[in-house]
């Protein structure tokens, strides 16, 4: 895995989950695709398999640029940014 200077700035600890699956979908009637956490705030949104993919959407709006699986029994992270997995 690869490091990138968003990781340090990320909160320590890690934000709790907003909800337990992608609201966004919800919303609109679809059903979420691997979720993802937003390691900034919290969010958590579906992944770009999903039709909506809103965890990227949420990426393009608020700036945050890593965030983690949130599948039971995954821990990889994502920057958005440097467009790496990182540790």
């Amino acid at each position: 895995m690869n490091e990138c200077p968003h990781v340090p700035a990320l909160p320590h600890p890690e934000p709790q989950p907003r909800s337990d699956t992608c609201p966004e979908c919800l919303a609109v009637g679809s059903h979420p695709v691997q979720l993802r956490k937003c390691l900034v705030c919290g969010h958590v949104g579906c992944c770009d398999s999903s039709p909506y993919q809103h965890t990227t959407r949420h990426f393009e709006e608020t700036g945050h640029p890593v965030m983690r699986s949130f599948e039971e029994g995954e821990d990889w992270r994502w920057c958005f940014v440097d467009q790496l997995i990182v540790g």
